[in-house]
């Protein structure tokens, strides 16, 4: 008896990506569910624009959209700052798994991507406040003990972003 193996969905260009609709936090909803529309990938942006993009899902409390936009940043961004931003996308996931209550993931993220971004504090490029990031990713690691509302807990990612 032969199985029928199973199809995996594919975008427009024919690459695996799945088309289960996602919640607030980046978590895959049941086919036909209502979810919370995703972020395009492989958008080229400027970092300003990276950066005003990542905020603003952020400050709505979507860290999961907020990391895809900071990784398309380091995929296409120049070598000498990909480590920048990828610790960016690892503060975002960090606070992903923050408001999904997954301390252990939260804690190890945060971590990791505080320690990718401290190489660059002496002269952070695009008004981006490491030290400010380091501290925040520092205290709500020490904190974490549960869920918490991504929203409320949302890094400010730029020395003047406020």
């Amino acid at each position: 008896m032969s199985e029928t193996p199973l199809r995996r969905d594919r975008d427009a260009e024919g690459r695996a990506r799945n088309a289960r609709p996602r919640d607030g936090l980046g978590r895959p909803l049941p086919y036909g569910a209502e979810g919370v529309e995703r972020q395009p990938e492989g958008v080229v942006r400027t970092p300003q624009e990276s950066l005003t993009e990542a905020q603003r899902l952020l400050d709505e409390g979507k860290p999961f959209h907020a990391h895809e936009v900071l990784e398309d940043a380091w995929k296409s961004g120049p070598p000498q700052e990909r480590e920048l931003w990828r610790g960016l996308a690892q503060l975002a996931v960090g606070l992903t798994h923050a408001a999904r209550g997954n301390v252990t993931g939260a804690t190890s993220l945060l971590n990791r991507g505080a320690a990718a971004i401290e190489p660059y504090a002496h002269a952070a490029p695009y008004g981006i406040d490491v030290t400010g990031l380091s501290r925040w990713a520092g205290d709500l690691a020490d904190a974490l003990r549960g869920p918490v509302p991504a929203a409320a807990h949302a890094p400010r990612l730029r020395v003047s972003s406020r």
